[in-house]
């Protein structure tokens, strides 16, 4: 199939997604109707199955009744059913059969397989259409050129469960709906591309299919400081590049493996390589040569709450021709948000799942989404098409305000991320805020910036990557830190009792984003996945980073 003219691909997504955006807007009017609505039809859809007829799905006539009836649950309480639906059995927790099993992966927790039905595929795809109709209406340059959509090396190579089912999507624009296998024809690089395991030649491969869209007019991904690390080789790769535009060849520092079909992509585009020499003579910033190698990059999508708000500005730094939206709350497991233009926070996917929000301090009685207060902090529970029901996700986020009935949330961080080797119970949205607070003031040019406890010291260490900061200046930011992290009373009784030492700082010389995502991946992550963390549950990070511990008299108190 020839490649296809962007706008004419663009175009027919985008009128596609008219009837899904047509839909949510009617439900932002009727918050309460539509998401009851929506779990009946889940609900009855499995009340035959195990888990429906355990729970009488097939009695429940209200969303009331439904979590009167339903537990709250996490992941530990599907693993023996997923492990049952992997081996080949059917009617297990939904009547649908999976289609594959998706692996996701935390910072506490081992791989996590996700069951996707056709159901929950179709969940994904409704909140995605409203995205890109609200996109395309705003910005129609938008469907002008083509589009960069995140794509990570594969976890798992054509591996699947005793039953024969599949782990992992084939490839990532499954997760677009139904046009996926159109779309996949007008993105800038390949999707072969995922199928290339090393790194470094992931990277190049991915940045030379960049540079032959001179036209790209959308990056989307999911982590920024992904894409500032691709960004980082240009520089160094810019002439092999150019050269192998030119001639249609393919050079990456290691070869490709036999059956990934790339050359045949990469014919030559000799005007293409010249202009890219030419762009890196003139000597200017980054900024500068990123918005003269793509001068129609309209929008920049990538995470920028949470902890990912400290990288966000550096990626936006790198391409000042677009403008950076944040992507919302969008999971493995669920869609819960989707940013909107003009709206200062991500609305409820109303017509995705049923939604469920615990107030911080509660013990576990929840709201529904029209029940949210503005301001107020709430944990995540999801029932989805794919059989998690009353998921707790440990997703926490704030109502900043409404879109007519529907209420905006911004993400805070992780709930259940909680680093505790003595009963400090160090919460990382605590740390990220001490981080934060503190960055600001004695380095707000950082380049990473995470704690985590280091067992030969039994203290937490900051390690930071900050060129050009005072190891003085680092020190003061270590005793803000540790002002900060001592207002937790348990913190405070355990560094009363001698059993954590003062907050250490570990100055990294230089790759600590790289060795980061590399560390993340050898524990089975997706390189596009590997979120940025400001507290890391796992130790030993001194013997995994390239630098050195500061001196300082504080480490005797």
């Amino acid at each position: 199939m020839p490649r296809l003219p962007p706008a004419f691909a663009n175009g027919l997504w985008y009128l596609s997604c008219l009837r899904e955006a047509r839909a949510l807007r009617r439900a932002r009017s009727d918050v309460a109707g539509t998401q009851q609505r929506l779990l009946l039809a889940t609900l009855k859809r499995n009340e035959d199955t195990e888990y429906g007829l355990r729970h009488g799905f097939a009695g429940i006539r209200s969303a009331n009744e439904y979590r009167e009836r339903a537990p709250l649950t996490d992941y530990g309480d599907y693993a023996e059913a997923v492990e049952r639906i992997g081996a080949g059995e059917k009617n297990v927790l939904t009547r649908e059969e999976a289609l594959l099993l998706e692996p996701t992966s935390g910072s506490t927790r081992a791989t996590k397989l996700i069951p996707y039905t056709t159901s929950l595929k179709n969940e994904f795809a409704r909140g995605i259409a409203a995205w890109i109709w609200d996109l395309f209406s705003h910005d129609p340059r938008l469907m002008l050129g083509p589009a960069y959509w995140s794509i990570t090396p594969v976890a798992y190579r054509e591996e699947r469960t005793p039953g024969g089912i599949p782990i992992g999507f084939e490839e990532d624009t499954r997760y677009l709906g139904g046009l996926g296998t159109l779309l996949s024809r007008v993105m800038v690089v390949p999707s072969e591309a995922r199928q290339i395991e090393d790194i470094e030649s992931f990277c190049y491969v991915t940045l030379l299919f960049m540079l032959r869209a001179r036209s790209m007019a959308l990056i989307s991904v999911w982590n920024p400081t992904f894409l500032t690390l691709l960004m980082s080789r240009l520089p160094e790769w810019h002439l092999r590049l150019a050269y192998d535009l030119e001639t249609g060849s393919l050079s990456p520092p290691t070869p490709i493996p036999e059956g990934v079909r790339l050359f045949a992509l990469n014919s030559p585009a000799p005007r293409r390589a010249a202009e890219v020499r030419t762009v890196f003579r003139s000597g200017d910033e980054p900024a500068a040569i990123h918005s003269s190698l793509w001068p129609g990059l309209r929008l920049l999508s990538c995470w920028d709450d949470g902890h990912a708000a400290l990288h966000a500005p550096e990626a936006a730094r790198l391409f000042p021709q677009a403008r950076v939206q944040g992507k919302g709350l969008l999971s493995t497991e669920s869609f819960v948000s989707l940013p909107l233009i003009g709206q200062t926070g991500a609305v409820l996917a109303l017509r995705s799942h049923f939604l469920e929000f615990i107030p911080h301090g509660s013990e576990g009685e929840t709201l529904l989404a029209h029940e949210l207060e503005e301001g107020g902090h709430y944990s995540v529970v999801v029932t989805t098409g794919g059989g998690l029901y009353r998921y707790q996700m440990g997703d926490v986020v704030e109502v900043t305000g409404r879109f007519e009935k529907c209420p905006l949330l911004r993400f805070l961080g992780k709930e259940d991320l909680v680093s505790d080797r003595y009963g400090e119970k160090l919460n990382e949205r605590h740390a990220r805020e001490a981080l934060r607070g503190a960055l600001e003031r004695h380095a707000p040019d950082a380049h990473f910036a995470m704690l985590a406890f280091e067992e030969e010291s039994s203290s937490y260490t900051l390690f930071i990557e900050a060129k050009g900061v005072r190891e003085t200046a680092l020190l003061s930011l270590a005793d803000h830190i540790e002002g900060e992290l001592r207002e937790n009373h348990h913190y405070q009784y355990c560094r009363d009792l001698g059993q954590l030492g003062y907050l250490r700082v570990f100055r990294i010389r230089r790759g600590a984003a790289e060795t980061h995502q590399a560390v993340c991946r050898s524990g089975g992550q997706r390189t596009g996945d590997v979120k940025p963390a400001a507290l890391h549950v796992t130790s030993d990070w001194s013997h995994r980073f390239e630098g050195r511990f500061l001196d300082s008299s504080h480490s005797a108190r």
